[in-house]
């Protein structure tokens, strides 16, 4: 029992010391209006959208409304049952484009097949890639991230944390606790290694011709988790991913409800803690030990644990209540991660209608 005590202080002191090292790290990287002197490049946003009609519309208006001096949307829609490819017929703008697919082909899952077929029909010198769930926040929000790329170390991939709004927030604020806590943004130029490095694939930026040189969605065409593989991929070649404080330039409404959330981080979860049985069971018990059985068994961690879910859930605004439901929250993340791997082991995960496992 002391060495899973001197474990769990420990965990939970790393986890404090990224913690801070983030916040601070993300101070220095909030976009801000664009000076104007300098005229940014052309920016190609790129959508996949699958059904997804009742969340598309809100992201066609806010487009709609961007002072970008040089911008176009281009929206797949991969073999919709909706009206999600009449929604960009409709808002009837010259700068939007729609691309209808039958779906991926073999070896690919529908995202990053979508994504590659939309940036063959992009034009512009850099690439957005947005989710169809997203929001943007303000007429300036493309001129923003794109200063903020511009601005950005050469050779950089710019991704963000945006403000998550929904149903399903017991879970979703697991993604930006995990985020926060669990990768040292700080350290991600300074060391080589691939596993320091991720993307938000909801917000992500490249260069256009980095990416047809690399064509990093080609590479992860049937990764469930192709954001997260894509930013380890493009660090081994050379690009570095940036986080930016994107909480008042993108907001995101995921999931309408805790079910629905807990059927959308399913097909994710096990991926995320290894996805393999022994790396997930070894992070699993580990994720156990930290933030559920150790602070029942030595309630002083019970304080670690609602003062890290506070300064990270208040970073993101998310509402008061939340942090305080924080050992409600990693006790519904254990059994969701145990759902996941059961699902994948049987071969039971899909998305959309679709099968996300061979």
């Amino acid at each position: 029992m002391p060495a899973l005590l001197i474990l769990a202080f420990v965990l939970h002191g790393v986890f404090a010391l990224v913690l801070v090292g983030n916040l601070v790290y993300l101070r220095k990287r909030r976009p801000l209006a664009p000076s104007g002197r300098n005229p940014l490049p052309g920016l190609s946003v790129l959508i996949p959208a699958r059904n997804e009609a009742p969340r598309l519309g809100g992201l066609l208006d806010d487009l709609k409304r961007q002072d970008h001096p040089a911008f176009e949307v281009v929206v797949v829609d991969d073999a919709s049952t909706d009206d999600t490819g009449d929604l960009v017929l409709a808002a009837r703008d010259d700068r939007f484009r729609l691309v209808r697919i039958e779906g991926p082909p073999a070896g690919w899952l529908g995202k990053p097949h979508a994504l590659v077929r939309a940036a063959s029909e992009a034009r512009f010198d850099r690439f957005l890639f947005l989710d169809a769930d997203v929001r943007l926040v303000g007429h300036d929000a493309l001129s923003r991230m794109g200063g903020l790329f511009e601005a950005s170390p050469a050779r950089s991939v710019l991704t963000g944390l945006k403000r998550f709004e929904g149903s399903g927030l017991l879970l979703e604020s697991q993604v930006p606790a995990a985020i926060l806590t669990g990768l040292p943004w700080p350290l991600v130029r300074r060391f080589r290694h691939r596993s320091l490095a991720a993307l938000n694939g909801q917000v992500w930026m490249i260069d256009a011709g980095e990416y047809r040189a690399h064509d990093p969605h080609a590479f992860c065409r049937n990764e469930i988790l192709e954001d997260v593989q894509i930013g380890r991929y493009l660090k081994t070649r050379g690009l570095t991913p940036v986080l930016a404080d994107l909480r008042d330039t993108v907001r995101v409404h995921m999931y309408d409800s805790l079910p629905e959330a807990w059927l959308g981080f399913r097909k994710n979860a096990y991926l995320i803690m290894g996805g393999r049985p022994a790396p997930f069971l070894a992070l699993w018990v580990l994720f156990g030990i930290a933030f559920i059985v150790a602070p029942i068994v030595w309630p002083i961690l019970f304080l670690s644990l609602f003062g890290l879910r506070f300064v990270s859930d208040r970073f993101m605004r998310f509402p008061i209540w939340l942090p305080l439901a924080g050992p409600v929250s990693y006790l519904l993340a254990s059994l969701l991660q145990a759902d996941s791997f059961v699902s994948h082991l049987g071969r039971r995960v899909t998305w959309k209608g679709r099968s996300v496992v061979d």
